[in-house]
């Protein structure tokens, strides 16, 4: 049992011996009474006071490069073109260590910080300082669909519950017409693993992510009937009521299985969702200057993306990141933004074996453009100090080429950041001077550290909030993890 939400669960009155129909509605009724109750006193239930309850992940699918965007190393540019020698044999994903490459674009000092950036994520300059840069985070493997079901979920195997889930089970919802836990992925397609990455796992099936896909035809799937001369509003009523009767039996002859019930309440939920969900997504009802400042194209979705171009990304990744704001604000707990999923040739993901400069720069730019106006617009509601931003990717690249003007995976260091929430900006564990490895093999920072403290500033400790599968007290930090003190503000 949940140890954050000890309420009465529908298992406990139908094992006490309630069998009847109206006593299973009931139950149903009490405990959504009650874990309203709950979360409106959420604030008391946590293992200590929190500084933040909502969290949103922004995904780099594919590999983004730490020394092409925020861990600037001048020694590439002093010895670009010349042997690579790390001093030690280095085994690549998929080939052979090239020359010692610098990164194809200029870093310029930003904030009162001076902290260098690339052009390609200049954007981020106006908010540099309130971002915590963490330069020595390590992966287990070079292994795409391995390493991002480790930042997602903790495990590089599947069948572990995604973070979103966690913290869906953790806190609850604050909004009954809404998930907790919403995933907005690249209109492409899905990353390494698909929905294993938002998937829930062990957990009640109400704590997986549900997919809303901003800018398409229909943005959440299979939530309204299809246009049909059949279907009419009447039958379609009709037509649910009987299945709700037929789960109602089912579920009374097996009191002990709450998969049905879950299920029950996501169609609930999906109803709710018809008027709430739809709302959320209008983003024409933002100013013009709200639109802008995300970098919103006219064409909206009918943007010319025939060709990776900076602006079709920018309208990608921003209208993600300003649906994301108007989702949080509305209650949901977990937002998952994904840039970049398409392995075509040229590819449109940040997998840049190829080519760095063809694939990085439109999407960076176009990340950086909406991940910079979520700082500012969250932080002018008085959000961003209850928010936390992740931004994130399953491993970094090589300083060296791959072939002549590409990267291969670098597993050994690279770059996540956090924003918001209590955090304070900065930078943090150094990488080596060429951005291969951690600066000291002492201090590496694992994902588990990064979800510790998460969960510190949601109030959750993360060794607390557990739950047994197979004979295991299994947790989103595994047996690992330490909260990052030295990135909380005080």
């Amino acid at each position: 049992m949940n140890n954050l939400r000890s309420h009465l669960t529908r298992r406990s009155w139908i094992g006490n011996g309630l069998s009847s129909l109206a006593s299973i509605a009931f139950a149903d009724l009490l405990n959504r009474d009650h874990v309203q109750a709950e979360t409106t006193r959420s604030t008391t239930r946590r293992h200590h006071p929190p500084r933040a309850k909502r969290v949103i992940q922004l995904f780099m699918a594919g590999a983004a490069s730490h020394v092409d965007t925020f861990d600037y190393k001048p020694l590439l540019k002093t010895q670009h073109g010349k042997p690579w020698d790390p001093g030690e044999p280095v085994e690549l994903f998929q080939s052979t260590p090239g020359a010692c490459m610098a990164s194809p674009w200029q870093f310029n000092p930003y904030g009162e910080s001076g902290k260098m950036l690339s052009d390609i994520v200049a954007p981020l300059g106006d908010v540099v300082d309130k971002i915590a840069f963490i330069h020595n985070v390590v992966a287990k493997t070079g292994v795409h669909s391995q390493a991002t079901l480790l930042q997602t979920t903790g495990f590089q195997l599947p069948g572990f519950p995604s973070a979103g889930s966690w913290i869906s089970y953790g806190l609850g919802s604050e909004n009954e017409n809404l998930p907790a836990f919403v995933v907005l992925p690249d209109h492409r397609g899905l990353a390494s693993n698909g929905a294993k990455n938002w998937a829930n796992a062990f957990l009640s099936a109400e704590h997986q992510g549900t997919v809303i896909r901003p800018g398409d035809e229909t943005p959440i799937r299979d939530l309204f009937a299809p246009e049909s001369d059949f279907i009419t509003p009447g039958n379609d009523v009709a037509g649910l009521e009987t299945l709700r009767r037929l789960n109602l039996a089912y579920a009374e002859k097996r009191a002990d299985d709450d998969r049905l019930a879950a299920r029950v309440r996501s169609y609930e939920l999906a109803a709710a969702m018809q008027i709430s969900a739809t709302d959320a997504l209008d983003v024409s009802a933002e100013p013009q200057y709200i639109r802008a400042m995300y970098g919103l194209a006219d064409e909206g979705s009918r943007i010319d993306d025939s060709v990776i171009n900076s602006k079709a990304e920018t309208e990608f990744f921003g209208r993600k990141c300003l649906v994301a704001r108007r989702l949080l604000e509305r209650g949901v707990r977990f937002v998952q933004v994904w840039s970049g999923n398409d392995n075509g040739h040229p590819r449109r993901n940040w997998d840049s074996h190829e080519n760095v400069q063809r694939d990085h720069e439109p999407l960076a730019r176009g990340m950086a453009t909406g991940a910079a106006a979520l700082i500012k617009d969250l932080e002018q509601r008085g959000m961003l100090e209850d928010t936390i931003i992740l931004w994130t990717t399953e491993f970094g690249r090589m300083p060296c080429s791959q072939g002549s003007k590409g990267r291969d995976h670098n597993p050994f260091v690279f770059t996540n950041w956090l924003c918001g929430g209590g955090i304070q900006g900065g930078s943090y564990g150094p990488s080596d001077e060429w951005g291969y490895k951690p600066q000291s093999s002492s201090q590496r920072t694992e994902v588990y550290d990064i979800y510790a403290t998460i969960l510190h500033q949601l109030g959750i400790d993360h060794t607390r909030l557990a739950v047994r599968n197979n004979g295991i007290d299994r947790r989103l930090t595994d047996v690992h993890g330490h909260v990052l003190k030295e990135v909380i503000a005080s």
